[in-house]
């Protein structure tokens, strides 16, 4: 039996990592083994996010304290691990979506990205999303496409005073 303090404690840490996290994940891990655990602990750590395991009244309380996360106490049930996503919001999504796929293992419950709340049937809609260095990416590449056309254009203009140039250079010779 885990004592009031100790329980408070595990509530104020999940508080602390809830505040800082961009995407929370909730999964059933029931039937993944210690092995497997340790593996896809790994895999979350090398995309800066963390897997916690923690009774579910204190994540239901962990999270009423943080506040902004309506989270339907019928998500939480069995066994639960929280999934806390740093960096990349949508990076645990795609790991949870290849194991799940290679395993049946390891199902989402519910999710919130970015704020936003996501059921655990949204799974593959969650891991198609972009991330957001992809989404930083595709913004720079369309403000930098009408300079580089510009850019283009500016270069065929001069290229073909360059060839007109020439052309009268070779006229006035051939004269």
């Amino acid at each position: 039996m885990i004592t009031r303090e100790k329980k408070q404690s595990i509530v104020e840490n999940l508080v602390e990592k809830l505040q800082s996290a961009k995407g929370i994940y909730f999964v059933d891990f029931t039937k993944i083994t210690v092995e497997e655990i340790n593996k896809i602990r790994r895999e979350f750590k090398s995309k800066n996010s963390t897997f916690k395991v923690a009774k579910n009244t204190l994540i239901l309380r962990a999270l009423a304290q943080v506040g902004g996360y309506e989270l339907p106490e019928r998500r939480l049930f069995g066994q639960t691990a929280m999934i806390l996503a740093y960096d990349d919001a949508v990076a645990p999504a795609k790991i949870i979506k290849d194991f799940y796929e290679k395993e049946q293992k390891l199902e989402l419950k519910a999710a919130f990205i970015e704020g936003q709340y996501f059921d655990g049937k949204d799974l593959k809609v969650i891991a198609s999303l972009p991330s957001r260095a992809d989404l930083v990416a595709g913004i720079l590449g369309s403000l930098n496409s009408p300079i580089s056309g510009i850019i283009g254009s500016i270069n065929a203009v001069m290229r073909d005073v360059a060839s007109l140039i020439e052309e009268v250079a070779k006229k006035q010779n051939a004269a």
